[in-house]
């Protein structure tokens, strides 16, 4: 497998998904092969879980099957999308990946960590990211602005305390799983950001 698999992770209003699409850019401009995708979604299976998942009227959902919607969500894309690319020597870049569950409901959920990865584990078949981006930013101020554009999904509307719970889980995970994971300054200029992100994929390629 000589394809690469980079993902984009951080908190809700990050500037991911800005920064994808530019990054997609800069590997239009170079010729190369890759494709953007996003979780949970990425297949058709994928985002029709992804929005029983962010529906505002889902409030009563068991954290357990929150949790495993985003695993069956994540096995579909790994099956459908990630590993037949990879297989073809293309790019993958995502719009997180299996680090966001460990926050999100690992430790966001009070599920635990391990629990979390236990489920996802299952559905990966081996494949981990070669490259994570973790988009490092203050959350009640990335949240606060994305909710007060776009009136936000069933987890961004959780609430301050929840997403500092999912902040303060991404630190954790940073100290215990370090393997591939650049953290960058998402506080910068989207330029500014966009070159943190295309050195450290350089070094990769």
């Amino acid at each position: 497998m000589a394809g690469k698999f980079i993902a984009l992770e951080g908190p809700d209003g990050s500037g991911k998904s800005t920064i994808i699409n530019l990054i997609g850019n800069y590997m239009k401009d170079r010729n190369l092969e890759f494709i953007v995708t996003r979780e949970p979604g990425g297949t058709l299976i994928g985002e029709e879980i992804r929005d029983i998942i962010i529906d505002n009227k889902h409030t009563n959902m068991g954290a357990e099957t929150e949790a495993l919607l985003f695993a069956a969500a994540r096995s579909q894309h790994v099956h459908e999308r990630i590993l037949p690319a990879l297989n073809e020597d293309k790019i993958v870049l995502c719009d997180r990946f299996l680090l966001s569950s460990l926050a999100y409901q690992g430790v966001g959920r009070n599920l635990g960590i391990e629990s979390v990865k236990m489920i996802n584990d299952f559905g990966l078949r081996g494949i981990y990211p070669d490259l994570i981006l973790f988009f490092h930013v203050d959350p009640e101020i990335t949240l606060k602005r994305k909710i007060d554009n776009l009136g936000g999904d069933r987890l961004e509307k959780e609430g301050n305390e929840y997403h500092n719970r999912v902040y303060n889980g991404y630190m954790e995970l940073l100290k215990k799983y370090p393997k591939n994971i650049i953290v960058i300054d998402a506080t910068k200029s989207i330029d500014d950001v966009c070159k943190q992100c295309i050195n450290a994929i350089e070094k990769i390629l």
